[in-house]
Order: C-alpha cells, then sequence, then structure tokens
C-alpha cells in the first residue's frame, strides 16, 4: 500500500479540514508564533526548532505517511472564506481490529478561539471517524484546569471518564489529564462527575 495516495478533506459550514502542505509554512509558523503565549500552557514543550521550515516539513511527510498508513489524519482548519489558518486537530493512535478507535488533538491560534471554529471541526471530524473510517471509540484528554477545552468536549459528545496520572509531559512536566470518550452507539447517561 505504500505510495498510494489517500485523500482526506472535510467540508463544514465555514471550514475546509485538509493535510498541511508544504506552502503552509509561513501561515503556520506566524500563527503558531503570535500565539506562543496562549499555548504554550496546555502543549508539551516545544523543541528549539520548533518553528523551523525543517521541522514543518517533517510534519508534513509525517502527515502524508500517517494518512496513507491509516494510522492518524492530522488536518489543518483552514477559513474557507479567506483560506486563513486558524488550527489543527489530529485523530491520531488510529487503531483497528476489536478496538476501531482514535484520539483527538487539537490547538487554535489565539486570534480564533472562542468563536465555534474548533467545536464546528471536532463533530466534523468525529462524524467522519464514525461514518466513513468505522471507528466506535474516539478518545481525548485535557489539563484538569482547562475548562474551555472540557466544556468544548462535552459539547461534542464527549463524557469523562476519568484521570489518567502523569499522561503528558506539558510545559515541562509531567501532569494529570482528565480523559474523555465519545462512542458511537452511546448509550451512556448523562453525568455531572469529573
Amino acid at each position: 500500500m505504500l505510495g498510494t495516495k489517500k485523500k482526506v478533506r472535510i467540508e463544514t459550514e465555514r471550514l475546509t479540514l485538509r493535510p498541511p502542505i508544504h506552502s503552509d509554512f509561513r501561515a503556520w509558523s506566524g500563527l503558531r508564533r503570535d500565539s506562543e503565549d496562549f499555548l504554550k500552557p496546555w502543549e508539551p514543550t516545544w523543541a528549539s526548532d520548533h518553528l523551523s521550515r525543517k521541522a514543518f516539513t517533517n510534519r508534513v511527510y509525517w502527515a502524508q505517511r500517517s494518512i496513507s498508513n491509516g494510522t492518524a489524519m492530522p488536518l489543518f482548519l483552514v477559513r474557507r472564506e479567506d483560506n486563513g489558518l486558524l488550527g489543527a486537530i489530529t485523530l491520531d493512535h488510529i487503531k483497528r481490529g476489536p478496538s476501531q478507535s482514535g484520539i483527538t488533538g487539537y490547538w487554535i491560534g489565539e486570534p480564533f478561539a472562542r468563536q465555534g471554529y474548533m467545536r464546528e471541526a471536532i463533530q466534523a471530524v468525529v462524524h467522519h471517524a464514525f461514518t466513513a473510517l468505522d471507528l466506535s471509540r474516539i478518545e481525548a484528554g485535557c489539563l484538569p484546569e482547562n475548562n474551555a477545552s472540557r466544556r468544548l468536549l462535552e459539547q461534542c459528545g464527549y463524557k469523562y471518564e476519568g484521570v489518567a496520572q502523569s499522561y503528558l509531559q506539558i510545559n515541562g512536566r509531567w501532569r494529570n489529564h482528565v480523559l474523555y470518550a465519545n462512542l458511537r452507539n452511546d448509550r451512556r447517561g448523562k453525568t455531572d462527575v469529573g
């Protein structure tokens, strides 16, 4: 299956979700640089070359390989009205067989936060995962104090499942994360736990 190109493009009301391409470098690095203070408290520590063209090129090649291999679906959020890059969402760690699952991760540039763009993107990716990819479970995690992300996940149908101790290194420290899951055929009752 190597060499096979799989095309992934998801359209929403205001967005096109598509894999990164080499010509996105300036928009991506500019948005990440301008949103650095906004993003860093919630993300793993950036490598010293995080914003370099070489690191971005590696990211593009990783996205292409991951999509071809069916292991991940890294997508940029592009606003259709002006082709502006707003952020990114990845359906990663896609597992087949008895698991049929994946994990969502996302970020949005500070100027575009709290305008419903990420909710639109998450809902579209979840729908695609359940219908086109035939996944059964989509997971996500965030820092316990990230109330905006927790609210967003809950609005998108994710339900709280528990806490993972020392789950990821965020901003240089091992941090606990609250875990959420969205199930294709969810019969769980609504809960305020967590």
